[in-house]
């Protein structure tokens, strides 16, 4: 069982992964011109749930859902929040004095399964992005976009390695 404190820092290692990735797409998007994820089109496939719709042919066709895009957006921070707490749950706590990057990469790659076996299928692109005009391109942003998560992951843990180490020695 995680103590509070040791819970906080894995919700915001997840966070923390999560804003790098935003940043990292939202670069992509205005440098290279590589549209980002459509968070309001997750927010309309996860709000159609409720309605007992989990699968979609196209989420662009599916019935609008109120607050699409702060559903999405939430989801998306509360996600990741999610994988900061199985990174640790897993790698422990004592992973946070020292953080390593192997651990976030694992867990960011192992959990590529999400978005190419329950998301991507769920509104319309397919298992692994199969029904999209290039898959492969998505599937390889996919891989890179959780790359950069996982980095993120690492990124923040050392912060707060380094914040926590300030805190025991001022």
């Amino acid at each position: 069982m995680m103590d509070l404190e040791v819970f906080g820092q894995a919700i915001l290692i997840g966070i923390g992964g999560t804003a790098v990735l935003d940043a990292w797409a939202l670069a992509l998007d205005r440098l290279l011109k590589i549209p980002a994820t459509n968070w309001s089109m997750v927010g309309r496939w996860i709000g159609n749930m409720p309605r007992g719709r989990f699968s979609h042919s196209s989420m662009g066709a599916a019935p609008p859902v109120a607050g699409e895009a702060a559903i999405g957006w939430t989801a998306h921070y509360v996600i990741g929040a999610g994988y900061g707490l199985l990174l640790v749950a897993i790698f422990g706590a004592q992973w946070l004095e020292q953080p390593t990057l192997p651990p976030t990469l694992v867990v960011a790659w192992v959990l590529l399964i999400a978005p190419f076996f329950i998301m991507m299928p769920g509104m319309g692109s397919g298992i692994a992005a199969s029904r999209t005009p290039r898959p492969n391109a998505a599937r390889l942003k996919s891989v890179v976009s959780h790359t950069i998560f996982g980095l993120g992951m690492y990124l923040t843990a050392l912060l707060l390695a380094a914040g926590m180490s300030q805190g025991l020695a001022g």
